[in-house]
């Protein structure tokens, strides 16, 4: 008997879907374009994500030692470097190497530099940090150690990471809220128009003894069944889409010499489909409830 109820469920969302084909057709129609937009800014708030995190890991500062300062003191400050939490990598810059690097800087005026002595130049440790949002309280502590001449912060650098980062979250979380709502109109909608046409059968049913719950499942399924067929659609368009966007890209002598590496649509895939299919099952629950309430007096 249980197994004869859920078929009669399956079977009446199925007929109401395909009963009023036009409103089945414009809402998904409709749901397929805001979850389009949706993956859009998902594709996007991702790819800048997974950029600032490699820029993360580059990110840092350089910490400058005293010219005269002995193996030991050298030593000893990779030791207290390491030791200091937010530290990522620590990596040491020879007076050579300091020197080389300089004489790039000056370009065509590298001569002006020639004369100097390589113990006139510093050697220094170029640190790295786990989260960019402890860069002051690292800056901080390196300030505190012995034998530390001077440090190169990029903090405006830094702070413009971060700030990127925290307006490419809020923006996605707007625009998925945005695209709840509208869906839940949408689809609350279109059912609704089903519920209108059949009044006169949910009032038999309900003078025959019906509950609210076996009324109101068929057009549940009904709305599960659009948001489903809608977020499948969306995943093949914006995976075909991504993917062929991705492709110029990477071909592109521009983005190459970026040297920016994009996520693959198969790292994002699953989210894509998490996110879609509970956006599918949750809008069609909830705006089949909201489109019944009316008739169903709860």
């Amino acid at each position: 008997m249980k197994y004869n109820v859920i078929g009669y469920f399956l079977s009446e969302g199925f007929r109401n879907v395909f009963k009023n084909k036009k409103s089945t057709f414009s809402c998904l129609g409709v749901m397929c374009a805001t979850m389009l937009i949706f993956g859009f800014f998902f594709t996007i708030g991702r790819n800048i994500n997974n950029i600032i995190n490699k820029l993360e890991e580059q990110q840092g500062m350089q910490v400058f030692m005293y010219p005269e300062a002995t193996q030991d003191q050298i030593d000893k400050l990779r030791e207290d470097l390491n030791n200091i939490e937010g530290i990522n990598t620590v990596e040491f810059v020879s007076k050579e190497e300091g020197y080389n690097t300089i004489k790039k800087r000056f370009g065509k005026n590298a001569k002006a530099i020639e004369g100097y002595d390589l113990d006139f130049f510093e050697v220094s440790y170029i640190v790295t940090l786990t989260d960019l949002s402890l860069n002051n309280q690292v800056y901080d502590a390196i300030s505190k150690l012995e034998n530390v001449k001077e440090i190169q912060n990029k903090s405006d650098t830094v702070e413009t990471l971060s700030n990127i980062g925290n307006t490419v979250q809020i923006v996605t979380f707007v625009m998925f809220v945005i695209l709840i709502l509208i869906s839940l109109f949408i689809i609350s909608n279109t059912i609704k128009l089903t519920v209108h046409a059949r009044r006169k059968e949910i009032s038999i049913m309900k003078y025959v003894g019906a509950t609210n719950g076996f009324i109101r499942a068929p057009f549940m399924i009904e709305g599960i069944i659009i948001g489903l067929f809608s977020g499948i659609l969306s995943i093949i368009v914006v995976g075909g889409g991504y993917n062929y966007i991705a492709t110029q890209l990477a071909q592109s002598e521009t983005w190459q010499k970026l040297a920016i590496d994009l996520l693959s649509f198969g790292d994002m895939l699953w989210q894509i489909i998490l996110v879609y299919m509970l956006l599918g099952v949750g809008i069609g629950i909830v705006g089949s409830s909201i489109s019944m309430k009316k008739y169903l007096d709860v």
